[in-house]
């Protein structure tokens, strides 16, 4: 995160930090999970949330805000309507009908994909990747390499949540390379 950037000095970051659930040891032994249920239902915090992507994203010309399955598709929407955007899921394999185009990438045992339609996107357009936390990147680097095949430039990506933990060793947003990551709230 830029400590430059105002967004993040605005006193509604603590807030939707404060919102966020943190249960032990789940789903295994020696996992913090940062729990977003909590986040919305809290209606304040949650619009704070969309609010401030909305207002860093409105004037960037991007076309295309594409959601990572599952939470992004809760971020993602509402974004993308604010600031005039097609909405496009990224989803996990044979979870979308029709022809589609997939993404493979690793885990820490073995491999998975991502897949979104053909043709809902076009060469040109500006995209931003949305999903609820960043944790190793591999989903995130998977959504802009499948969009970047195909022509798509991606702005920037952004996460309520980063688990800095896992910054070293090339995970997190050091996996992302040299495409922006703009996070609201860095776990604990």
């Amino acid at each position: 995160m830029a400590s430059h950037d105002p967004i993040l000095k605005d006193e509604r970051i603590a807030d939707i930090s404060s919102a966020i659930r943190v249960i032990p040891d789940f789903p295994k032994p020696g996992i913090m999970f940062q729990d977003i249920t909590t986040l919305l239902l809290d209606t304040k915090a949650f619009k704070d949330t969309i609010d401030l992507f909305v207002e860093r994203y409105k004037d960037k010309k991007i076309s295309v805000v594409a959601g990572i399955e599952a939470r992004g598709f809760i971020f993602g929407p509402p974004i993308a309507l604010a600031i005039g955007a097609k909405f496009v899921p990224m989803r996990k394999p044979k979870k979308l009908p029709g022809e589609v185009i997939s993404e493979e990438y690793s885990l820490e045992y073995g491999t998975d994909k991502m897949e979104m339609h053909v043709g809902a996107v076009q060469a040109g357009e500006r995209a931003l990747v949305v999903d609820d936390l960043i944790a190793t990147g591999g989903t995130l680097t998977a959504a802009i390499r499948l969009l970047e095949r195909v022509g798509v430039e991606v702005v920037e990506c952004a996460c309520v949540i980063e688990l800095p933990e896992l910054k070293s060793d090339g995970l997190g947003r050091d996996r992302l390379g040299d495409k922006p990551l703009f996070v609201l709230v860095s776990s604990t």
